[in-house]
């Protein structure tokens, strides 16, 4: 079944909420006309947040809506939390980048524990008890109007950076340094996010980039996926390869059964996606069974990390035995990539570790890193 005629209603009242929040932005927060204020980091909206029962002792939480840039430099709307440590001097900031959750609004970590995802909450309880704030975007499109441009890294990594200025604008006692830190989507945001920071980030001073499992050269991963049980990740980038470049029709690419089971790309979540599409062969995913080439390059002009140089010290955190993004992947490809620029890589393997574990394994070490990048 085609979404067609089930998305243009949902995408004409996104622009219509979209362009009365923009509008808002103004009032809400300083009072001023709304024109002079649609600046990247301006708050709209916060409120106390409710934090996973790991966080609670930890921090103080405020959920903020807050603007961002489209890659194409529109200036949109983005949702996340503000997490302030209840201990240490706060005046600090690390960005965590969560891991992908899905499509839908109701997939935004900051507004559903339910996708608030245990290595997240691993990682992040690390990162306050070394006392620095935490911002957790959700990336645009989770939580806001519009469609949520996934494995677009310039969105994520916009939204990533504007969240710190979010955070500033919240309180001014906050430091300009701050550190990138990401899990897989958020990983590769992060990257991304360090490649753009010299000439989107302003006053702020980015020390550091972590990347845990960091999604990258998608031109080798896309083509792998038909026919395993990934097959959701590849349904997901179409659609968010579609937010960037409109000639990309999603329903054009998949083949009859994946189309039937679109319904899931908003009802549900990662799992239920995954879920979804997990059974079919790669004739039932995609038309003709494979991506065609153009497709390829595309996911790999707007998804590929390392494209420009990076600007500060780099963390790669990769499992052996990671099921997502294959350690080969990043070992043999990623690392001689970011190689390339001069910045300082380090590369830590972590035997026998899957995707998520990667992350619990090394919230230690990754606190250790970022502690030495703003010492």
């Amino acid at each position: 079944m085609s979404t067609a005629h089930l998305r243009r209603p949902a995408v004409r009242w996104a622009a219509v909420l979209q362009t009365v929040l923009l509008a808002l932005a103004g009032l809400l927060v300083t009072g001023a006309p709304a024109a002079a204020s649609l600046v990247p980091g301006t708050v709209v909206t916060a409120s106390t947040a409710t934090l996973p029962a790991e966080l609670v002792p930890l921090a103080n939480g405020k959920r903020i809506s807050y603007l961002t840039t489209a890659p194409g430099g529109a200036i949109t709307a983005a949702t996340g939390l503000v997490l302030t440590p209840k201990t240490g001097k706060k005046n600090k900031t690390v960005v965590w980048g969560h891991g992908s959750t899905g499509l839908a609004d109701q997939c935004a970590p900051s507004a559903s524990q339910a996708v608030f995802w245990p290595e997240a909450r691993a990682a992040i309880a690390a990162l306050l008890g070394k006392g620095w704030t935490v911002t957790a975007p959700d990336y645009p499109g989770l939580g806001t109007p519009a469609a949520h441009p996934y494995l677009i890294g310039e969105s994520a990594g916009r939204s990533m950076i504007d969240s710190v200025k979010a955070a500033r604008n919240l309180d001014a006692a906050l430091s300009t340094q701050y550190v990138l830190d990401g899990h897989s989507q958020g990983g590769q945001g992060a990257l991304f996010a360090g490649q753009l920071a010299p000439s989107y980030d302003g006053p702020l001073v980015l020390r550091g980039v972590a990347a845990i499992a960091p999604v990258s050269n998608l031109d080798v991963l896309a083509p792998a996926i038909p026919g395993t049980p990934g097959q959701g990740y590849l349904v997901m980038a179409l659609y968010g390869l579609s937010t960037q470049d409109p000639s990309v029709n999603p329903n054009a690419l998949l083949a009859g059964p994946a189309r039937q089971r679109a319904s899931v790309l908003q009802s549900g979540c990662l799992y239920e996606i995954l879920d979804a599409y997990a059974s079919l062969t790669a004739e039932e995913l995609l038309v003709g069974g494979a991506l065609p080439d153009a497709v390829v390059a595309k996911l790999a002009r707007y998804g590929n990390p390392a494209q420009s140089t990076p600007s500060v010290p780099m963390l790669i955190v990769q499992g052996t035995a990671d099921e997502a993004v294959p350690y080969e992947v990043t070992r043999d490809l990623l690392l001689p990539q970011l190689a390339v620029y001069r910045q300082p890589v380090e590369f830590v393997t972590v035997e026998g570790a899957n995707h998520d574990e990667a992350v619990f394994r090394t919230v230690d070490v990754v606190a250790r890193w970022i502690a030495a990048r703003f010492g």
